[in-house]
């Protein structure tokens, strides 16, 4: 494969935004070049999401110059098979580069592995609506791991998948993970989707979900620039 699909960036979107309950993604221009999220977070107003980096890079480039002359605080999201020139790319429309070792991933959740939390953590699933999140309780009942996933007919997306520093290395994130991909299949998912820091890359990894594409993150405008 030489470019990721859009359908699947699509996908993963379409789920992401329900997780986090926000407005659905709006098309950005009138090319299909990519699509655009209001997060209203701080440092993170809105998020531009590219579609068609691999298959034609002027896309990209006319998404960076948008970006770099926004108002507000944006970032581009750019899942990519060809993070050099993404890089290149972003780097030449001024934008500062945030991340550019996350992954985009893929897994069949029937035949996720299962893993029980260790005594003694106990689990909570709490759905809430399209959402279930998944939480892990130490005997003070505070919060150890956590994690969430909002399905979208047959899919999946995982997101905010966390474990409290004083509780790493006891396998709370495995068992965070299959809580949540059972929940999934239970109400109807069947392809799990997620995007993975490079903390997570060897969790999911290591659970059978599949690199599909690396993620780079730049954000703009730059300080500086003219708004």
């Amino acid at each position: 494969m030489t470019k990721i699909e859009s359908e699947l960036i699509r996908r993963w979107l379409d789920g992401w935004t329900v997780a986090r309950s926000l407005p659905e993604a709006e098309p950005i221009g009138s090319t299909g070049d990519g699509l655009r999220s209001e997060c209203d977070q701080p440092g993170r107003e809105v998020e531009v999401f590219a579609l068609r980096a691999d298959e034609e890079p002027e896309s990209l480039t006319r998404l960076a110059a948008t970006v770099a002359a926004a108002r507000r605080t944006t970032w581009l999201t750019v899942p990519t098979l060809r993070p050099g020139t993404v890089e290149a790319a972003v780097g030449a429309a001024g934008l500062e580069l945030l991340h550019r070792s996350e992954w985009l991933m893929t897994t069949d959740l029937t035949t996720h592995p299962q893993h029980a939390p260790a005594a003694p953590y106990e689990r909570e699933v709490r759905a809430e609506g399209p959402v279930t999140v998944v939480s892990l309780h130490d005997p003070s009942g505070a919060v150890a791991a956590r994690g969430t996933v909002a399905v979208v007919g047959a899919d999946a997306v995982a997101d905010r998948i966390e474990t409290d520093p004083a509780h790493r290395r006891r396998g709370l994130g495995r068992a965070v993970m299959s809580a949540l991909a059972e929940a999934a299949v239970s109400q109807g998912a069947r392809t799990g989707l997620l995007i993975a820091s490079e903390e997570g890359q060897h969790l999911y990894s290591s659970l059978g979900w599949q690199h599909e594409a690396d993620v780079l993150i730049a954000r703009g405008p730059v300080a500086g620039s003219a708004r």
